[in-house]
């Protein structure tokens, strides 16, 4: 992952370097339009052409093609009753392409289709336990899930532009490999050999994927942040200006692996003292003396909103062992903000005032805001799935040129 997986990576081909020629600049130009459509739309071809700084005629020759290709709708008349004649405003299709998600997590697995106005049309879940299940049945599952969710779009009028699936590990620069997933038990998987060759396909790190859908869905989270997000393991993602920090192997955003105290208990990854060991749902669970569950986290949430001391305990420990560990991060960094996302945003009430504590308490600087994500667990699926729909607007004519 040695770029932003929205530019480099994605299934349907977002931010493919087009050469300065006159077809390189047409598809820039359809990417223009499009994408000014998506954000500020409905617009007229006068309004687009105005933003974008083309003619109209070229932007209606664009606009044109694009409606062919099913990627733009036209709404009729922008202002009725105006002086003058009004023009037809145009908005992005509610058919045509979308994009497909997945995750696979330790204990579910999830699939979901997102349209190009970012609509979730169809969505599935199951819960199951997959850790040191081999890939194959996980991955045959998974498969199902996407045949369900496909069948129900495709009755929308939608198909899948690609394939971007979440992971809770390391995947290499292929984006299509796991090279290692401790709490799977997976290692050197190629996921593109077990799914079907039905879409273009991406794989990603499912911290990554997460605070991409922070970046493109989230609230006043700015362009720099520092994205935590947890089940039973906890991973982090690194924005800067916008786009991913992926590091020299794409490996960048382990926060799980950590080490808060370098005697502690072992960790799958094997190390000792991982974060995740004392910040993990698992671990949080241990400490206040509970039995995983099938919902853990509401689990937690429901006895620290009782007033369990012991939980409330343990919260309170994994939220100074996450301050521990993102001190370092802070420092090295200087982001504008910390986001909790995943598991954490439900526990946040619990975890945040020792986590800021510590974080204030250690770092060089001024305290480093942190704040919650509203997506939740919500957001490595959505920010799959969107990062297919990124890719039909960064280049809406590799997509026509399929369908």
């Amino acid at each position: 992952m040695s770029a932003p997986l929205h530019e480099a990576r994605p299934a349907a081909g977002a931010g493919r370097a087009l050469p300065d020629t006159q077809q390189g600049m047409r598809r820039r130009n359809l990417s223009r339009v499009l994408h000014t459509v998506s954000a500020e739309g409905p617009l007229s071809r006068a309004a687009v052409a105005s933003r974008i700084g083309l003619t109209r005629a070229a932007v209606s020759t664009l606009v044109d093609e694009l409606i062919r290709s099913g990627l733009l709708e036209e709404l009729g008349p922008e202002r009725p009753g105006r002086v003058g004649r009004p023009g037809s405003a145009l908005a992005v299709s509610g058919h045509g392409p979308a994009g497909l998600g997945a995750e696979v997590g330790v204990d579910h697995l999830a699939v979901c289709a997102v349209d190009l106005r970012g609509e979730v049309r169809s969505r599935a879940v199951r819960r199951v336990a997959n850790r040191d299940r081999a890939p194959e049945p996980v991955i045959a599952e998974l498969t199902e899930l996407m045949d369900r969710v496909v069948a129900e779009t495709e009755g929308e009028g939608l198909w899948p532009a690609g394939l971007a699936v979440a992971v809770p590990g390391l995947v290499g620069r292929d984006a299509r490999t796991v090279v290692r997933a401790p709490n799977l038990g997976w290692q050197d998987t190629d996921l593109g050999a077990l799914l079907p060759a039905r879409y273009p396909l991406t794989v990603g790190n499912e911290a990554n994927f997460g605070a991409l859908a922070e970046l493109w869905l989230g609230e006043d989270t700015g362009r720099d942040f520092l994205h935590v997000s947890a089940e039973i393991g906890i991973g982090a993602a690194v924005v800067v200006d916008g786009r991913l920090l992926h590091g020299n192997r794409g490996f960048a955003g382990e926060l799980g692996h950590v080490p808060v105290h370098p005697d502690g208990p072992a960790c799958p990854c094997g190390g000792r003292g991982c974060l995740e060991q004392y910040a993990g749902e698992e671990a949080v669970l241990r400490a206040a003396g509970l039995e995983p569950g099938e919902d853990r986290v509401g689990l937690l949430a429901g006895r620290a909103e009782e007033g369990d001391t012991d939980v409330r305990r343990a919260l309170h420990d994994a939220g100074t062992a996450l301050g521990i560990a993102l001190t370092g991060a802070v420092n090295l960094l200087d982001p504008e903000r910390v986001v909790l996302g995943g598991a954490l945003a439900a526990l946040a009430p619990w975890l945040l005032p020792s986590l800021r504590s510590e974080l204030a308490r250690r770092t060089a600087g001024p305290a480093c805001p942190v704040t919650v994500s509203a997506l939740g667990p919500e957001g490595p699926l959505l920010g799959a799935a969107h990062s297919v729909v990124r890719g039909v607007l960064d280049d809406p004519a590799a997509v026509s040129e399929r369908a």
